[in-house]
C-alpha cells in the first residue's frame, strides 16, 4: 500500500505529554498534517477532556485519525470511546496495531508513555497508518458496534442454554462457576 497523507488529531494528558510532542513531530516529518489538542505542558490535566476533544475531531471528520497518549493508554482510550463514532484502541505492539485497523477499523490509537518504548510507538504508528480496514465480516461487526453506540440493538444469535448449563456441558462442578 502506498503511504497516504492524513490529517491527524493528537492529544495527551500530563503523563503522555513527552510522547505526544514526539509523535506530533514524527507525524509531521512523515508528511501528515497534525492538529494538537494538548496538553501543552506537564501540568496535571484530566485525560477524559483530551480524549473527548480528539475523539470529537475524528468523529466529526475534522481529522482522519487520532493519536492519544496517557500513562497507561487505558483511561484515555475509554474516554475517547465514549464519543459516538470513535473506535479507540490501546496498543503496545505492531500486531495489535495492525489488527486494530484490519478488523476493527480503529480510528484512534492510544499509547502508554509509562509502559511502551519510543521505538515501539514509532513502529506501531507506521503499521497502523499503513493498514487498511479489511471490510467484509469485519465491517459488519464494526457496524454492530457503531449501531449499538447509536442506541440500536444489534440482533444476536439465539443462546441455546444458560451459562450454568454450558458449565455442566463441559464438566465443571456448580461451585466452580459462581
Amino acid at each position: 500500500m502506498e503511504n497516504k497523507v492524513f490529517r491527524i488529531a493528537v492529544g495527551a494528558d500530563h503523563a503522555g505529554y513527552a510522547y505526544k510532542s514526539l509523535i506530533a513531530h514524527h507525524l509531521r516529518e512523515l508528511g501528515h498534517e497534525v492538529i494538537d489538542f494538548g496538553t501543552y505542558s506537564t501540568e496535571p490535566v484530566d485525560y477524559p477532556l483530551v480524549g473527548f476533544k480528539v475523539g470529537e475531531a475524528v468523529a466529526n471528520e475534522e481529522c482522519d485519525r487520532g493519536v492519544l497518549v496517557c500513562g497507561s493508554s487505558l483511561g484515555i482510550a475509554m474516554a475517547a470511546n465514549k464519543v459516538k463514532g470513535v473506535r479507540a484502541a490501546p496498543v503496545a505492539e505492531p500486531y495489535s496495531a495492525r489488527l486494530s485497523r484490519q478488523h476493527n477499523d480503529c480510528n484512534v490509537i492510544c499509547f502508554a508513555e509509562r509502559l511502551t518504548g519510543w521505538e515501539m510507538v514509532q513502529e506501531c504508528l507506521r503499521v497502523w497508518l499503513q493498514t487498511e480496514a479489511e471490510g467484509g465480516r469485519h465491517a459488519r461487526r464494526v457496524k454492530e458496534i457503531d449501531d449499538y453506540g447509536s442506541g440500536k440493538t444489534p440482533s444476536a444469535p439465539e443462546v441455546k442454554c444458560s451459562a450454568r448449563e454450558i458449565g455442566r456441558e463441559i464438566g465443571q462442578p456448580a461451585d466452580v462457576r459462581s
